[in-house]
């Protein structure tokens, strides 16, 4: 039998996935939950696993192209004896589709079919990564005791490493796993040592091609020109929140998370502003989730999601945000990290940039850009003039389902946490 390894829907929202690089080769033998392939989706690095067992027969797409969703990438031959003829098959069929020409239909397949081969691949065995069950099985560790970490309930190999009584090492991150449409199974690759190598600069003169990251981001884009779009600014006296920063700044706490937290916790009166349109009326949101814009080395941004930042406290929050901006670098996040966000911060600030205007990103209600917080002559109740730190905010709303009165109403909220009780959001 001879079987077709297809690209993955690694990501709802992933039409392509360009090959990193194979880490089979044609005639290798390939175990069940054997990584074959790495792979590129619009956000992070992903292992592919076979859900068979066979011989790599032909490699339909070579490492750094890329091929659509649903599109065989391989054949894998279940004997040697059929990998010639796996390999005139190949030869006989078209190449795989182009991403521009794949089809919708395929792609909508693909995605909707992750949930459910997730779930049976459960049914009746372990799932753990390749790396934990040779970790078990050198430790002695019985993976069925385990409840796995990964995503899915996967185990992984900080699970059996913490069953040993052993701690892992960022150099030997295990990868986790991430299940989705047949026949194969993605799983976040494994955290590097070192740092990736920056690209070469480019020459004048020289066109250098989108990478998959930023051809998603001008998706994202041009889908959010289509968008009725208004913004409306506001000043902030930040003085009692940078008072509190410093106080707890040695804590680990970030000015990134301290931001989100009042973000998050202003939104619990405002849930239209973390709500999106759909064409059957307004959804709102279940859970606070908040996404921060980070700039890639390699070009591009991410937005990794803080879920239920509300209900976080600041401590846990600015650990959470660390871990996450970490693994945004290394391409390691997991889909649900990034594509989840409901309200979106954009903080150029951190540049001196005064102010801004942020473009909202595509099934979101709203994008808050946050300026430099500047020392400003102002004048005081009293009738004194006087200097207090100030910044700027724009927000940008959707206005099908988001009016001025609203975003208004949202920034009054959160100015006043912010300059006259920002301790609450220590509490």
């Amino acid at each position: 039998m001879i079987n077709e390894v297809f690209m993955p829907a690694l990501s709802s929202t992933m039409t392509e996935g360009k090959i990193v690089s194979w880490v089979k080769s044609p005639g290798d033998k390939i175990e069940k939950g054997e990584t074959v392939v790495i792979v590129e989706s619009d956000k992070a690095d992903m292992d592919v696993e076979s859900f068979y067992e066979g011989y790599l027969a032909i490699i339909m797409v070579p490492a750094g192209e890329s091929a659509a969703v649903g599109s065989a990438i391989a054949l894998i031959a279940e004997t040697e004896a059929e990998i010639e003829t796996a390999a005139q098959q190949a030869t006989a069929a078209p190449a795989a589709a182009p991403v521009a020409a794949a089809a919708p239909a395929a792609v909508a397949a693909a995605a909707a079919a992750a949930e459910p081969v997730a779930a049976a691949a459960r049914n009746g065995r372990t799932i753990a990564s390749p790396r934990a069950r040779k970790l078990a099985k050198d430790l002695k560790v019985d993976l069925g005791g385990l409840t796995g970490s990964g995503p899915y309930g996967r185990i992984v190999a900080e699970d059996v490493e913490s069953a040993a009584g052993k701690v892992s090492t960022p150099a030997k991150a295990a990868p986790v796993a991430a299940p989705v449409a047949a026949p194969v199974a993605p799983a976040i690759a494994a955290p590097v040592a070192a740092k990736a190598p920056a690209p070469a600069p480019a020459q004048p003169g020289q066109v250098v091609a989108f990478n998959t990251l930023q051809n998603a981001v001008v998706r994202n884009m041009m889908e959010s020109l289509q968008v009725p779009v208004f913004r409306v600014g506001y000043t902030i006296t930040t003085d009692n929140l940078d008072k509190l920063y410093k106080q707890i700044k040695s804590k680990g706490v970030t000015m990134t998370a301290l931001l989100a937290k009042a973000v998050a916790v202003t939104l619990q009166k405002h849930p239209l502003l973390h709500a999106y349109y759909t064409d059957q009326g307004i959804a709102y949101r279940s859970s606070i989730n908040v996404a921060v814009a980070v700039a890639m080395d390699d070009g591009g941004l991410i937005t990794p999601v803080l879920q239920s930042a509300d209900q976080m406290d600041i401590y846990s929050l600015s650990r959470t945000w660390r871990d996450l901006v970490e693994r945004s670098r290394t391409k390691q996040l997991k889909p649900e990290e990034y594509s989840t966000g409901g309200f979106t911060l954009s903080n150029l600030g951190m540049f001196g940039v005064d102010t801004f205007d942020a473009i909202l990103p595509p099934g979101q209600g709203s994008i808050l850009a946050i300026g430099a917080s500047r020392p400003q002559v102002v004048a005081t109740a009293d009738g004194m003039f006087g200097v207090k730190q100030q910044m700027q905010v724009n927000i940008s709303c959707d206005h099908r389902i988001i009016y001025g009165a609203d975003a208004a109403a949202f920034l009054q909220d959160l100015a006043k946490l912010i300059e006259t009780n920002p301790q609450s959001l220590t509490l």
